[in-house]
């Protein structure tokens, strides 16, 4: 029976290892050399890839602009790019530029993005960031729970239920006073994604 236990235990290792992605871990070096300070307003912003046929939300992501710096915490996302290095669902060197580029990398004929930006303290912001870089990495399907995970560690957001739903998510993030959403079409289909 033990030898069947352990089988089983092991079975289970080896399934849960398959159905991750891989980890990425940029060098502390790149990591310092990409940081990027955006000033303020110090803010949160939550985006939710939206399907355009189902309206179902098929991905969230979280930017937080600290005074220390800007980054995205991508959770489980298969965004990249040479000049945001990351480390366990966090990109950083998130400027405009890059911005730009998340964005329209999933925006396309098939998909919307839901931006919702809420401005927070400085102190709050910095806590959320370091809330990120202690999350990552977040397996697959996780990418609403871990976002929701986060906010419920800062006391204004407690409240926050957990969904693995990004719909849900970004529904519950738009009753916070003073959250200024916006939602991003494009027609286009890059062919390279990036």
């Amino acid at each position: 029976m033990r030898i069947v236990t352990r089988l089983l235990a092991l079975v289970g290792l080896v399934l849960l290892a398959a159905c991750t992605k891989p980890v990425h871990n940029a060098a502390e070096s790149e990591v310092a050399a990409a940081r990027y300070q955006a000033g303020e307003p110090y803010e949160i912003v939550l985006f939710n890839v939206v399907n355009n046929e189902r309206g179902s939300g098929e991905h969230s992501a979280l930017m937080i602009n600290a005074p220390s710096q800007r980054v995205l915490f991508d959770p489980a996302g298969s965004w990249t790019h040479p000049l945001s290095p990351e480390v366990n669902d966090v990109h950083y060197g998130f400027d405009d530029n890059q911005l730009f580029r998340y964005t329209y990398y999933h925006a396309r004929r098939t998909h919307h993005v839901r931006i919702q930006h809420l401005q927070v303290a400085p102190e709050t912001a910095e806590y959320i960031l370091r809330l990120a870089q202690q999350e990552g990495p977040v397996p697959d399907a996780f990418c609403a729970k871990s976002i929701a995970h986060i906010l419920q560690q800062v006391p204004e957001f407690a409240w926050i239920e957990s969904s693995f739903y990004p719909n849900a998510l970004s529904d519950q993030f738009a009753t916070i006073p003073g959250v200024v959403e916006e939602n991003v079409y494009s027609d286009a289909e890059p062919t390279e994604r990036q």
